[in-house]
């Protein structure tokens, strides 16, 4: 990525502490909730964080103390607590569905866009982490009824082969008839593809939807992250094969003048394409 991206991206990301999200792609708000259009779809930024949320600055291996003060974050890193809904061709799609339980706010907040959760056709998941699929179930309920259930096979089968993973089990279980498991390359519904991002989990994906590049977990701390990829979060679970992906990814969206939107990404950013 060339200095004046840097430049652009880097302020956009030491404003959001506000929640602001890119001035390519600004709208009006609603509590915890952004909408804009882009190409043919609309999306919203669903946030589970009605404030500025931060990770300590601990949390991020390789990261030091000279970089942390240069970049204002020795208080804490930016960050959210996200999922996605993009509106297309009359269907719902969600990505992620967020923590569920007390602090489960995605549902709640899809109804206020009219949307009930009983409305999404699509859901796909990123990884299998709890603050991405806990708001798959209510209790013992299945809070997605009607939605086609799309999930990378190789992230499956790396939790379904651990019996401790009693979360994940019992959410796929609970969403069996409405699971469709995929391999890289395949065909998705709606143009989606998913995109190797292989390093935070065993099977962590990457969405494209036209010019929206949905990245999970790719970032926990973009303010660090974004131009220093080397950087990981504590809890990345395969570190070498984490900055791989990271970089990859980040250089296709710039080539590629994709927008990049991140479950934990404090705002969201156009990367220019290469002229």
């Amino acid at each position: 990525m060339k200095n004046a991206l840097k430049i652009t991206a880097l302020a956009m990301l030491l404003a959001s502490c506000s929640s602001k999200p890119a001035e390519e792609v600004s709208a009006p708000k609603m509590a915890s909730v952004t909408q804009f259009d882009l190409d043919q779809m609309n999306v919203s930024w669903i946030r589970e964080n009605d404030g500025a949320h931060l990770m300590p600055a601990r949390m991020f291996v390789g990261a030091d103390s000279a970089l942390i003060d240069s970049l204002g974050v020795a208080d804490g890193v930016p960050s959210a607590m996200s999922a996605y809904l993009v509106r297309l061709n009359g269907k719902n799609i969600l990505f992620d569905t967020g923590n569920g339980g007390e602090r489960g706010k995605v549902a709640a907040r899809l109804d206020t866009l009219g949307v009930p959760p009983t409305a999404i056709d699509y859901l796909f998941i990123t990884h299998f982490h709890g603050d991405h699929i806990g708001g798959m179930l209510n209790g013992d309920n299945v809070v997605y009824p009607n939605a086609q259930v799309y999930v990378n096979q190789a992230e499956y089968d790396a939790w379904m082969s651990d019996t401790a993973n009693v979360q994940a089990i019992t959410t796929m279980q609970k969403y069996q008839s409405q699971l469709h498991l995929f391999s890289i390359g395949d065909a998705l519904p709606e143009g989606v593809q998913g995109i190797e991002a292989y390093g935070h989990t065993p099977g962590h994906t990457v969405y494209q939807c036209g010019k929206l590049l949905v990245v999970g977990d790719l970032m926990h701390g973009a303010a660090l992250q974004l131009f220093n990829p080397e950087i990981c979060a504590s809890f990345d679970a395969d570190k070498p094969k984490c900055i791989e992906s990271r970089k990859r990814i980040l250089k296709y969206a710039d080539d590629n003048g994709l927008v990049v939107a991140g479950m934990h990404m404090p705002m969201i950013i156009r990367m220019p394409a290469e002229k």
